[in-house]
Formats: C-alpha cells, structure tokens, sequence
C-alpha cells in the first residue's frame, strides 16, 4: 500500500504559478508511473500529466507547455509546476500511484485560478 498526501493548492490569478507536490509515504522506486489528475463537480476526472520511473513524461493537450511533471524519487515525492494558469484549470488535483496494478489516490487539493 501507499499513501498520497497532496499540497500546494491556493487561489492565483490568471497568467499566476502555482507548484503541486505528491509526498508518498513509501518509496516510489518501485512505482513504474505516477500521476496528476484533475475534477470538476459533474465532470469526470482527467490526466494532467503523468511521469514514468525512468523519466517520460505524458501531458494533456490542455496543459503542454505550461505545466510541468517531475519526481524525486529520494524524497518519495512528485512534483506538478504549473504557470501561465488559466481560469479553466480550477479543479481539484489529485495524484495517482499504481502499485501491484492496484490504484491509490490522494485527498486532492483545490486550485483555484481567478480570471
């Protein structure tokens, strides 16, 4: 098992940087793919980005460009570097973990961008 503890959320204007972290509560040597995902009410959650042990990373059309997916694995933590924030990407985000093809999510922390 692997907890996921998000932070890093807040209320920024547009055009504003915001930087997400993903702390594990175990190491995540071993956990092939990471990830951030984001929800709105109603809607269903969507990739943001995602990162691989070796270092590929995989981003949505939405985002490329302005948002960036990192992790250290010594710290057992992933990062989500977000800047040029848009109104659109208020939701709250959330990290993934597979592990034993078994999934693990944290709490979620809300962003919220101010037009």
């Amino acid at each position: 098992q692997v907890q996921l503890v998000e932070s890093g959320g807040g209320l920024v204007q547009a055009g504003g940087s915001l930087s997400l972290s993903c702390a594990a509560s175990r190491s995540i040597n071993s956990i092939k793919t990471m990830a951030w995902y984001r929800q709105n009410p109603g809607k269903q959650r969507e990739l943001v980005a995602a990162i691989t042990s070796d270092g590929n990373t995989n981003y949505a059309d939405s985002v490329k460009g302005r948002f960036t997916i990192s992790r250290d694995n010594a710290k057992n933590t992933v990062y989500l570097q977000m800047n040029s924030l848009k109104p659109e990407d208020t939701a709250v985000y959330y990290c993934k973990a597979r592990l034993n093809y078994v999934p693990y999510w944290g709490q979620g922390t809300q962003v919220t961008v101010s037009s």
